[in-house]
């Protein structure tokens, strides 16, 4: 779960937060979303599923203000050891990553997550 401050604010039409975060030693992205379910982010979803990004989980809540949120994890498989990308699919990957949320004016940093956040 993403941590938002309200659901009254978004990025994009749809999103209310984004993190592009791989777990050690970060090597293979993940796409973490938190949308909202009412007005899902359609196009983006569509522009991963296209690139071969499935999506691993979805969860609703409701957040602390009374809004609701569905957060979704989105990965995808590369040829390296366990499923890893290898660095021309890193490349790729980020840069269609870094293309799709730039299509609707998210920048996106991307991130390695602690070992505590990655296996907890």
């Amino acid at each position: 779960m993403l941590f938002l401050k309200s659901t009254s604010v978004t990025k994009a039409p749809g999103i209310y937060e984004v993190d592009i975060a791989a777990k050690p030693p970060g090597k293979t992205f993940g796409v973490y979303m938190a949308t909202d379910p009412d007005n899902p982010p359609v196009d983006v979803i569509a522009a991963l599923k296209a690139a071969g990004f499935e999506n691993t989980h979805s969860s609703g809540y409701t957040h602390k203000d009374r809004g609701k949120v569905l957060d979704m994890h989105f990965h995808k498989d590369g040829t390296d050891l366990f499923k890893g990308w290898k660095p021309e699919e890193n490349a790729a990957n980020m840069a269609l990553i870094t293309k799709v949320f730039g299509d609707v004016g998210i920048t996106i940093t991307p991130r390695v997550m602690s070992l505590a956040e990655a296996y907890a």
